[in-house]
């Protein structure tokens, strides 16, 4: 165990311990308002709206005992520090992406996506069925959080570009905001890569302070206005096949709480993850013909560049193998990602190929 991964299990997993030894369910009895920070400002399509789905939620289906307040990135904190606040108990949870957090540890990327990953629904299978959700539990634990997914995206698109990217070489230099593991990919292939929170991207194009941004996907894009500011849009990624929000609790917080509200609270989690991907499978397709219909052109990326990425994915992974816990969840993910995708292959995979071979006849 390297030393990065042995502070992290011996001295942040003892607070964790023991907050959690201490915490009494004292208000067992009577309301409560929880503060809830998110990483986006209000109105962002997708995000927000799972973040705005589960505060409803929890606060309905508990009559009120639990209202959250939600507040949105910058009016308490900013937009990438939600973690912190709410591991120090400034708040009381948090709606975001758990990538933005690599730097706690690099393993909560597989709770959001990684490059080459899981699209939505082989998340699912994993995170509920194979062992991803006491994986999440665990290493969140080590940093006083309770944590659920709450949301998806489901694929996000390769993103806006002020130039076409025809080869490999294209990327370098290339200022392009994208965050998570995939944003750790393009920095190897030579692009300039910006962390940007989400309601800053837009101001970023437009002053061309960078090349390109990724963002969700159609329905998301458009309400942000990228159209107005570039035309070039890449419909598949690499980065982010299947995206998952996440809804995290201070672990006192918690535990503070009674069995029934916990479970409300767990409830509302999953019923907005599913949800919120079948928003996006809603209304993306629309969204881009609106989109098209509007002068934005859409391309894809060409084959030596999609190697390329897969080239990059395959060193970031292997550079974070050495950290035990990352190994361990990594391990677990792409084991069921083998076996998920095994079976799609020959099942629906098969399927929509007849589908569209028949409905086309």
């Amino acid at each position: 165990m390297d030393r990065r991964s042995f502070l992290r299990t011996s001295a942040l997993g003892g607070v964790a311990a023991t907050s959690t030894a201490l915490a009494a369910p004292v208000y067992a009895q009577g309301n409560r308002t929880l503060t809830m920070v998110t990483s986006v400002p209000d109105g962002f399509a997708i995000f927000d709206d799972a973040a705005t789905m589960v505060a409803n939620a929890i606060t309905e289906m508990t009559d009120g005992q639990l209202t959250i307040n939600k507040m949105p990135a910058g009016s308490l904190v900013g937009a990438f520090e939600v973690f912190d606040a709410v591991s120090s108990g400034q708040a009381d949870l948090y709606h975001s992406a758990e990538y933005y957090f690599l730097n706690q540890h690099p393993a909560f990327a597989f709770f959001t996506s990684v490059p080459f990953g899981m699209t939505g629904v082989e998340l699912l299978a994993w995170y509920y069925h194979k062992g991803g959700r006491e994986h999440h539990h665990e290493l969140a634990s080590l940093f006083n959080l309770k944590p659920f997914l709450a949301g998806n995206t489901s694929m996000q698109s390769g993103g806006w570009f002020n130039a076409e990217i025809n080869s490999a070489e294209d990327l370098q230099g290339l200022r392009f905001r994208m965050p998570g593991q995939g944003g750790q990919v393009l920095g190897r292939l030579g692009a300039s890569v910006q962390t940007i929170p989400g309601g800053e991207i837009y101001q970023a194009l437009a002053s061309g302070q960078i090349d390109g941004a990724e963002w969700i996907g159609p329905f998301a894009d458009e309400r942000m206005g990228f159209q107005e500011v570039t035309s070039i849009y890449y419909t598949a990624g690499f980065h982010e096949p299947g995206s998952a929000l996440a809804l995290s609790m201070n672990m006192d917080v918690w535990n503070s709480l009674t069995s029934a509200q916990q479970r409300v609270v767990e409830a509302a989690a999953e019923a907005t993850h599913a949800n919120n991907m079948g928003l996006s499978w809603a209304e993306n397709g629309a969204a881009l013909a609106r989109l098209q219909s509007a002068g934005v052109q859409v391309r894809e990326f060409p084959d030596d560049v999609w190697d390329a990425f897969g080239r990059g994915a395959a060193e970031v992974r292997e550079e974070n193998m050495g950290d035990p816990i990352y190994a361990k969840i990594a391990n677990s993910y792409f084991a069921a990602l083998a076996e998920t995708s095994a079976w799609w292959e020959i099942g629906d995979g098969e399927y929509i190929r007849q589908r569209n071979r028949v409905n086309a006849a």
